[in-house]
């Protein structure tokens, strides 16, 4: 019973974190902060590629804050920054006191981020891979930056378990804390869903029906083809046959695509009900998905089927009254009270 329940305790915890608030696709400064080795700082674009990166003194026993100061500003302007991520260990809340007296050409938003886990990823097989000519704590930056811009896409490098956020991880039986983590981290990535032209083999190995072998193949069918236009273009991908399709289809997300339901959690399944609702009320398709005025007038009754039920119903209409709609909230700033330094305070 102790077993399970602080197991539980972990999968909360890490759902919580999975699912934090992403920043969405801004560029960002990542900052990992540090006394005498120095802050290591990275600037990111949009989708989380590296643009460059730099090392600052500003803390004892360098104390160079002039030079920083002027390397920050130079490298806010120059990229274009939008908010900067500060790693929330030592140092950080100095890096934060500092960063915040800059006067920045533009206003821009100061974060701090949980850096747990980020040297275990720095150090790992697939940060090697991303980034062969750049050493663990350039790394260990960028992955601070990217996890303001999508937390998610970023701790899914990261084993469950590094993330640390439970008590005893230890000592519980082990093969039921990685199965029910992996289940945990399985369910918040096809609750959010993925894009199928940004996401990492990382992030689409977690989605139901693809596993690690098949994201291999898509990211290399898009490496090879370009984007996907069609979550019907994803049987093209080799070894991906018709049960993985019907396993991991409504959980894939192709964004820019021409037919409106494949930017949705609507499985293709279900295609032909809405088709045939839109053709029901004299509507084009695109018209319907998001309208909840039609939406609203649909008899859900009509559509019952040996294949579709009424709450089957219930949730695609829910659905497409918000379609591709992330399901977590936006990122919020929280600020400790600046008045707070020392203990005496």
């Amino acid at each position: 019973k102790a077993d399970l329940q602080s197991i539980g305790v972990f999968s909360e915890n890490l759902a919580q974190l999975l699912l934090a608030s992403p920043l969405g696709e801004k560029r960002v400064m990542g900052i990992d902060p540090g006394y005498k080795t120095g802050c290591k700082v990275v600037c990111l674009d949009e989708n989380g590629n590296l643009l460059y990166n730099e090392t600052i003194f500003p803390h004892p026993p360098q104390k160079d804050t002039t030079m920083a100061i002027k390397k920050v500003r130079s490298m806010a302007n120059s990229y274009k920054v939008d908010a900067i991520a500060i790693g929330n260990g030592t140092a950080s809340r100095e890096t934060e006191f500092f960063i915040k007296k800059i006067a920045f050409d533009k206003p821009i938003q100061v974060f701090v981020v949980s850096e747990a886990g980020a040297s275990v990823y720095s150090a790992s097989k697939i940060a090697r891979e991303e980034f062969p000519n750049y050493d663990v704590t350039v790394r260990g930056a960028v992955s601070i930056g990217r996890r303001l811009q999508d937390p998610l896409a970023e701790l899914v490098k990261i084993d469950p378990k590094a993330i640390g956020v439970g008590q005893y991880q230890h000592d519980v039986d082990q093969t039921l804390l990685k199965q029910e983590l992996d289940q945990v981290v399985v369910r918040s990535v096809n609750k959010v869903g993925v894009n199928i032209n940004t996401a990492s083999k990382s992030l689409l190995s977690y989605v139901s029906g693809i596993g690690e072998k098949l994201a291999e193949n898509i990211v290399k069918y898009r490496a090879e083809n370009g984007a996907f236009e069609s979550r019907n273009e994803l049987k093209k991908v080799p070894r991906l046959g018709d049960k993985a399709f019907q396993q991991a289809a409504a959980f894939v997300r192709v964004v820019n695509s021409a037919y409106a339901l494949d930017n949705s959690a609507v499985h293709p399944e279900a295609y032909p009900l809405v088709e045939n609702m839109a053709k029901d009320l004299k509507v084009k398709l695109e018209d319907l998905v998001g309208n909840q005025d039609l939406i609203q007038k649909i008899d859900t009754k009509k559509y019952i089927s040996e294949h579709f039920g009424e709450h089957y119903i219930a949730d695609v209409l829910k659905e497409l009254e918000k379609p591709g709609l992330d399901p977590r909230k936006n990122a919020k700033v929280l600020e400790f009270d600046p008045s707070l330094r020392t203990i005496s305070d």
